[in-house]
């Protein structure tokens, strides 16, 4: 096994629900046998079978995710005439296993592969997508191969169509199985580009008979040659492939866009298995040979969009032609290319969110490794443009799609991503949590970036995976912020706002404040406020120029400081006036880029910590300042600024959040400082 999990305890007279359960999550959680939701499990339990349904991924299953069906139902199903014209004949087959259904529909199916379940000889199936596996069952050589490392232990099932005709297959497989052996239950059945199938009394029997045929695929191929089947292979150099990566990933979310205000997802691979095929010398005859499986089908669609980019090409020029590129493909196939192989630099996957990104990703990164070792055993097996089709037009992969990509996400920031800076606490991170439970994405930056780190992880638990991620920068130093902007591109392809909160403060008397204070204040909230502008323009204009309709915002959190000066803490003050005279600058000079600029102006938020931390927030550094005159403790200070506020309160996160997602709304409005302030401060 690959994946580093512990095996789960299945004690005697455990309920086989939840033992199936634990054997569902165990495999769903390695990516060796299962991604992108894919896999099924089963178990049986009298005149019962509870198979997976679709669309519930193995890794978090649990009792409520399987379907139970009728096990009579399901047998007599094979005794019917279906016909031979295919839709009609999955139509019909997709209602008799409905109608072998036994709880009430609550909007799930079960399985397609439930009939195929159900002549399992055993108690509990697993059907997964094993990688090595699949690099004998995805080759030209495959059944011979099969024959010669299991001999009759195993039942080969050569490629039909998934649904009725493949559970046909499968019991015509069985009976010949048990008739030349005598037994009526194999060590697995491998399903030719359709990955393995094995069943037990126990799961243990079944991590057993799985272990028993993947670890002798490995051996065998472990005494092949272990040279690249595709050839040599030359990647570009460092520099000039984050070059491209940073031009690249932003074009495509643009292009790729279509029929809303929402740019694609876009995540990128460059490891070595990649390389292995975008850099090799066969890379291009290879990927265009064809998808190998159904499942890389539903995830990455029959053929990946091969570009070859041209070395210190201006970024209009690449922009041409890689719009060009996409518009022939999509002429060719009828949709838009969920996976993008650029000729030595990498991958990118492609979607309407993160997930579907990720699973195109994933899903053809796998596909190289078989692909390779198919290559090395023989040839590789690539499905025909009949099983393809069938595969595309099918409606059962259809619906799987559309459970993949799920409903629309609603909320004032769906479809964007957002970054953070300053998020690891205070407004930074509630920010940061508002904008992620308004079905946007968050990048959370900060230095302290075990912080960020902690607070991403929280968020992606609650809301899902990519939907945040915890960097680190240092908003004043320009490499610091191109880092950081480099990994928000790899992941996500690009940003659509980026919200500047980094800052600080230290209050004192102009008379007596140290220079390096005030040198730390203007770097960080003036200095960092300009760096991170001048990092993130050219990614966002890169955005507009490939949807030149698509507009991309920059939020300044600035203060009320920024609108009206405050005795004893002029650095503060003076770096917020700078501030919006930036905010104001950029609006003019970015607006032809599509980045509408602007600045919120909150009133003082007194229960975050640049207030209320006991060792050096503002309360502590006023109090020690005499500020504040007759103030003699903390309780004191917070009072006198209070009674500063018309509405008798400080600025709280919710205050800040409408003006943020009032910005993201408005498309008419740059260049403007929003005073968020309960009235202390009034535009005149």
């Amino acid at each position: 096994m690959s994946s580093s999990q512990q095996w789960p305890t299945f004690k005697s007279g455990e309920a086989p629900m939840d033992a199936l359960v634990k054997l569902s999550r165990y495999y769903g959680n390695d990516p060796e046998f299962v991604l992108a939701g894919g896999g099924n499990t089963s178990v049986k339990i009298g005149g019962k079978l509870y198979i997976k349904g679709s669309g519930h991924p193995l890794s978090t299953i649990d009792a409520s995710g399987f379907v139970a069906l009728d096990r009579k139902s399901l047998s007599a199903i094979l005794e019917q005439d279906l016909g031979n014209d295919a839709t009609k004949r999955e139509e019909s087959f997709k209602a008799l296993v409905l109608a072998a259904r036994l709880e009430p529909d609550k909007g799930q199916r079960p399985s397609v592969e439930s009939v195929l379940h159900n002549l399992m000889p055993r108690a509990f199936v697993v059907h997964t997508h094993c990688t090595p596996v699949n690099m004998i069952t995805c080759s030209t050589r495959g059944q011979e191969l099969a024959q010669q490392l299991f001999g009759d232990q195993i039942v080969w099932i050569a490629y039909t169509d998934p649904g009725f005709t493949l559970a046909k297959a499968l019991s015509d497989g069985l009976k010949k199985f048990a008739k030349k052996t005598g037994r009526d239950c194999p060590l697995g059945v491998l399903m030719q580009s359709h990955g393995l199938v094995v069943c037990g009394d126990t799961p243990d029997e079944v991590r057993e008979n799985t272990d028993r045929v993947v670890n002798t695929v490995r051996q065998h191929m472990a005494k092949l040659p272990q040279e690249n089947p595709f050839g040599a292979v030359t990647r570009l150099d460092a520099p000039v492939a984050r070059k491209l990566v940073l031009q690249v990933a932003p074009m495509l979310r643009g292009l790729l866009a279509s029929g809303s205000d929402a740019l694609k997802f876009v995540t990128f691979d460059d490891s070595d298995t990649v390389l292995s095929l975008v850099g090799a010398e066969k890379g291009k005859q290879v990927a265009l040979g064809g998808p190998l499986c159904p499942d890389q089908i539903v995830s990455c669609k029959s053929m990946p969009m091969w570009f070859e980019p041209a070395v210190d090409e201006a970024s209009p020029k690449l922009l041409e032609r890689l719009r060009k590129a996409v518009d022939e493909y999509v002429s060719q196939y009828g949709f838009q290319p969920p996976v993008v192989l650029v000729k030595g630099l990498g991958l990118f996957g492609c979607g309407d969110n993160f997930g579907l990104a990720q699973n195109a990703r994933l899903l053809y990164v796998d596909a190289i490794k078989v692909m390779a070792g198919a290559a090395r055993l023989g040839e590789i097996l690539y499905m025909t443009a009949a099983q393809r089709d069938f595969i595309e037009k099918w409606e059962v992969e259809s619906y799987r799609r559309k459970v993949f990509k799920g409903a629309a996400a609603a909320g004032r920031a769906a479809g964007k991503i957002a970054i953070v800076t300053g998020a690891a606490q205070g407004f930074g991170l509630e920010i940061a949590q508002g904008i992620v439970a308004q079905a946007g994405t968050a990048v959370l930056t900060d230095m302290n970036v075990e912080g960020a780190r902690k607070a991403a992880s929280e968020l992606t638990a609650r809301a899902g995976e990519g939907r945040a991620l915890g960097l680190a920068v240092n908003v004043t130093e320009g490499a610091s912020i191109e880092e950081m902007l480099y990994q928000v591109v790899r992941t996500y392809g690009g940003f659509d706002v980026l919200v500047s909160n980094a800052g600080v403060l230290k209050a004192e008397s102009v008379k007596t404040q140290p220079e390096r204070d005030f040198d730390f204040v203007t770097s960080v909230n003036y200095k960092g406020y300009f760096l991170c502008v001048q990092k993130a323009a050219p990614i966002l204009s890169l955005q507009h120029a490939a949807r030149p309709d698509y507009w991309s915002d920059i939020i300044q959190i600035n203060s009320k400081s920024g609108l009206q000066g405050s005795s004893r803490n002029g650095a503060y003050a003076g770096s917020k006036f700078g501030g919006v005279g930036l905010t104001q600058s950029f609006a003019l000079e970015l607006v032809e880029d599509g980045v509408k600029v602007n600045a919120i102006c909150p009133g003082n938020f007194f229960d975050g910590p640049l207030w209320s931390d006991p060792q050096n927030g503002l309360f502590v550094q006023y109090l020690r300042s005499g500020k504040v005159p007759g103030a003699k403790t903390i309780a004191d200070v917070k009072k006198f600024y209070e009674a500063k506020v018309p509405m008798g309160r400080g600025c709280e996160t919710g205050d800040v959040l409408k003006a943020v997602f009032y910005l993201l709304d408005q498309k008419y409005e740059t260049g403007q400082a929003v005073p968020v302030t309960g009235g202390q401060v009034m535009l005149s």
